[in-house]
């Protein structure tokens, strides 16, 4: 009986210690993303090509290209998702990119940290 009560034991704490192994996991970087400050990009200053853009920060890594044409913003190609994508915050996102051509854009509700990302890896494109 003692052995059974601690082998049960030892699976409870392995359960906690995964659990809290989890949750750190899932919220590193949370307050970062939350604060993260995103600037607008001169578009008139960048010339025609395609720009490759990164954010790094836990499970809200990605990485973008941004297409130019004349000055515009064409296409943003998401090459490297976020951990936890949701396609229809991405599409949301980046319809809203386009049709301001500007990385000055209401995030999705819901989606402030993931959106915030997103416009990081953007402007980090365009800044290069």
């Amino acid at each position: 009986m003692k052995s059974f009560f601690k082998i049960l034991f030892s699976i409870i704490i392995i359960f906690i210690l995964i659990s809290g192994a989890g949750l750190f996991y899932l919220s590193r970087g949370l307050e970062d993303g939350r604060e993260l400050k995103i600037n607008n990009v001169k578009l008139s200053q960048v010339n025609d090509g395609i720009y490759s853009g990164e954010y790094n920060s836990g499970r809200w890594s990605n990485s973008v290209e941004v297409t130019i044409k004349n000055h515009k913003i064409t296409k943003i190609n998401v090459v490297k998702d976020v951990t936890f994508s949701k396609k229809d915050v991405t599409e949301e996102l980046i319809t809203k990119i386009i049709k301001n051509q500007n990385t000055n854009v209401d995030v999705v509700s819901g989606s402030t940290v993931t959106c915030k990302a997103y416009l990081k890896a953007i402007e980090n494109a365009l800044k290069k």
